[in-house]
């Protein structure tokens, strides 16, 4: 019985009660861990942590963590590439122990409540502690990955195939619903953080604290309410099946090259994608002199418009393919990143607008190319295949903040760094352009729908 086989009936032999307990269970993960991608991720942190490796800086305004000199304005991007190559490096591992012991809630929860802990730990960023800041950084962004991998293994647990959508969907619009809601709370305490007697740096690192206790507090309920499979013993160890088994599902994508060539186009721009999000707070911050609560709004306002470009763009791709749909965004985001150059400092209002614009490419983007992806897929291999999809998504965004780094490093310019990101969304375009995908979806196996 194949993987799949075998999720499908563990899915089904629940009863219907246990499985919507569990259900309920598994939305609160992305309640939980959601806002540590907003409010931190995407917020908070980035300005925060250079101010503090400004203050480290010498004259030049380098650092030098082990001897090696670094631009104060390089560390947060050179922080985030380190955490995904870690993330990388444990993620083959955390999946193989999860699948050949079934026991994936202590996983989780190790996961969980290491990465909670160092965003709490994010409290004592302070000073010209900026080492501290990196490290813990590391810690919780590898760590939120590495638990969401294991999180999106239990979806074919609790829902059956013709539910996953849905179920799938609920959960994300949780995530969405919490990070919004944490972000409106941080608005209020930060921008009124004298009346509350507060500094405005004991005001954001009670914010990125609150998000750790947050993360922390509601992974209880998933905890509580998921349960873990029993499995077949025997096998190898977790350490070499899950490199093993990575390897041979890289040897299965050689039997379809267009299947392949399609995830290597995604890992380009979806690169991309995610350095524009977690590096956009330190350019606004930086290079155009943004008040934080501009920040925040601004990250709303993507909150808010990423559900409704999500659903436009689905339209859209009924009426002119998935293909030519995110072929599309990816020439908006090009614009963006242009718009964002030649962006006046001190200008707001613009920057809401290109705010306005990410929020509608965004979900759109991300959700098409995953619709997408699944008719590339060869029947009964949905599971390994996804774990690779899964390996792009999150594992592999390193070298998008690396370039980012780097470009500042080399001119000192944030202007020239967010520019160079264009060239993630130009080849990305030009190598998905070049994906055939009614022949893709053939070979794989499966039905061509009448426009994709």
């Amino acid at each position: 019985m194949s993987d799949a086989e075998t999720a499908d009936r563990a899915a089904g032999a629940a009863e219907p009660s246990d499985r919507r307990r569990e259900r309920h269970g598994w939305y609160f993960y992305d309640f939980a861990c959601s806002v540590y991608s907003t409010s931190v991720l995407t917020v908070f942190v980035g300005p925060y942590l250079t101010s503090v490796a400004k203050a480290a800086a010498d004259a030049d305004g380098f650092v030098h963590p082990l001897g090696i000199p670094l631009r104060a304005g390089s560390v947060f991007a050179y922080a985030v590439s380190a955490s995904v190559v870690l993330a990388v490096l444990v993620m083959p591992l955390a999946g193989a122990a999860a699948d050949r012991t079934g026991r994936k809630k202590p996983l989780l929860a190790v996961a969980a409540y290491l990465g909670a802990a160092a965003t709490a730990g994010l409290f004592f960023l302070e000073g010209d502690r900026y080492l501290l800041g990196a490290l813990l950084l590391i810690v919780a962004n590898a760590s939120l990955t590495v638990s969401m991998a294991l999180y999106n293994a239990y979806l074919p647990q609790i829902a059956a195939p013709e539910e996953r959508d849905a179920v799938s969907s609920r959960g994300w619009a949780f995530g969405y619903t919490s990070g919004a809601l944490v972000l409106v709370l941080d608005l209020v305490l930060y921008t009124g953080h004298a009346s509350f007697g507060l500094s405005e740096s004991e005001a954001v690192r009670i914010c990125l604290a609150s998000a750790g206790l947050w993360w922390g507090a509601f992974t209880l309920v998933p905890l509580r309410r998921l349960r873990d499979r029993r499995v077949a013993p025997g096998g190898e160890g977790a350490v070499g099946s899950g490199w093993r088994q990575l390897r041979a599902t890289l040897r299965d994508m050689r039997r379809h090259p267009l299947t392949l060539s399609f995830l290597l186009a995604y890992l380009v721009y979806n690169d991309g994608v995610q350095t524009v999000i977690s590096q956009a707070s330190v350019y606004g911050s930086e290079e155009l002199g943004l008040e934080q609560t501009t920040l925040i709004t601004a990250v709303l306002l993507v909150q808010v418009l990423a559900v409704a470009g999500a659903l436009g763009m689905g339209r859209l791709a009924r009426a002119y393919g998935a293909q030519r749909t995110i072929l599309g965004s990816l020439a908006v985001w090009a614009l963006i990143l242009a718009a964002g150059y030649f962006l006046p400092a001190g200008a707001p209002v613009w920057f809401y607008a290109l705010a306005a614009a990410i929020g509608l490419v965004l979900g759109g983007s991300q959700a098409l190319s995953r619709s997408l992806f699944s008719h590339l897929v060869p029947p009964g291999k949905e599971a390994e295949y996804f774990a690779a999809y899964e390996m792009s998504d999150r594992g592999l965004s390193w070298l998008g903040p690396l370039v980012f780094g780097l470009a500042y490093q080399l001119t000192g310019s944030y202007r020239d760094a967010i520019i160079s990101l264009v060239i993630f969304f130009a080849l990305g375009f030009v190598l998905l352009a070049r994906v055939p995908v009614r022949k893709a979806v053939a070979e794989a196996g499966n039905p061509v729908p009448d426009r994709i």
